[in-house]
């Protein structure tokens, strides 16, 4: 089932079409024919990942509960260009079993780096999924000596270095033992196997992007959510930036968006550097400067990514199905 959107005057907003206009650059995201449909129903959650040699996505589903912890597989859906919706069937399981998987990444070598959060036996960790022959290996599972609260969302930089957020929820939410380090923001090494902490300051570290040029780094805040459901709003519901620094340091950190309402989830970038987070309404954009430029309407909205053949589809889970948001902004 599609829900064409009509293209509406920039002028005004318009609360309710998909796409929600504060300022005119926003027109320059939606292009002259914007539309939000619905790909497929299916029960993807997160860390959706497009593989273009395969006009693919790969997606976490919604955990169930399981004895030890949420069972969470990873799906595939091929695409089939800009014809949406698709067919059901075009849906298929890649991993039926992983430990809680979440956020998702390919790496320069076309694998799938996953935020593994774990269980109450299993450890939380960073592994590897060859996606030509299903190997599974596993590439950070501790730091100094601890081990890692619950991996949540990653992002691969253009030398290869892997930087991944590490909130404490999978204790919060009753499937992991007590933290035994802070909620912090990790930078992986896969050539040396060194994992450091770059960033410690965060109530609930959670997306997190790079500009396109890799000079700033946004990660978001999503602290007012604590147990499973809850919202509190005096604790974070925002996106921070850093200044990155021989590709290895982050300096200058502030704040660069507040997100509301509810708390932000997933984070991007466009070609042009503008930044765009999840959170209850849909997916907000906003510009290099943190000014709120638009919104795509879309209750549920969990994740997404830039795919399709010219890099200008947003493709959005939302738990019960996938939809795509076709623009003329491009991923970065």
């Amino acid at each position: 089932m599609s829900h064409p959107s009509p293209v509406r005057p920039l002028g005004a907003l318009a609360r309710n079409a998909p796409f929600v206009s504060h300022d005119p650059e926003f027109e320059a995201v939606l292009g002259d024919a914007p539309r939000l449909v619905r790909v497929v129903e299916t029960d993807a959650h997160e860390g959706p990942v497009y593989v273009s040699g395969e006009d693919a996505l790969y997606f976490t589903t919604l955990p169930r509960r399981g004895s030890d912890g949420p069972v969470v597989a990873i799906k595939r859906v091929a695409l089939d260009g800009l014809r949406f919706p698709i067919e059901p069937e075009r849906v298929s399981v890649v991993r039926p079993n992983t430990g809680a998987a979440n956020g998702m990444a390919l790496d320069h070598v076309g694998a799938l780096v996953v935020c593994e959060q774990g269980s109450h036996s299993a450890h939380a960790r960073i592994s590897r999924i060859d996606l030509a022959c299903g190997s599974h290996e596993t590439l950070a599972v501790e730091w100094r000596g601890r081990k890692l609260n619950s991996p949540n969302d990653v992002v691969v930089a253009g030398d290869g270095s892997i930087w991944f957020t590490d909130p404490s929820y999978g204790f919060l939410q009753g499937f992991r033992p007590e933290p035994e380090v802070g909620d912090h923001v990790y930078r992986f090494d896969p050539r040396l196997g060194r994992l450091e902490v770059v960033a410690d300051t965060f109530d609930k570290p959670n997306g997190i992007a790079f500009s396109p040029d890799e000079q700033v780094l946004y990660v978001t805040d999503s602290g007012a959510n604590q147990e499973e459901g809850s919202y509190y709003e005096e604790r974070p519901h925002l996106v921070r930036a850093f200044d990155v620094v021989e590709g290895r340091y982050l300096v200058g950190e502030r704040i660069f968006a507040h997100v509301s309402p509810g708390f932000p989830d997933g984070l991007k970038c466009d070609s042009d550097g503008r930044v765009y987070a999840s959170c209850a309404s849909g997916v907000q954009v906003f510009d290099e400067n943190g000014l709120l430029l638009g919104e795509i309407a879309l209750a549920g909205a969990v994740n997404f990514t830039f795919g399709g053949p010219e890099r200008d589809v947003l493709f959005i889970t939302t738990d019960d199905a996938i939809w795509a948001a076709v623009l003329d902004a491009k991923g970065a």
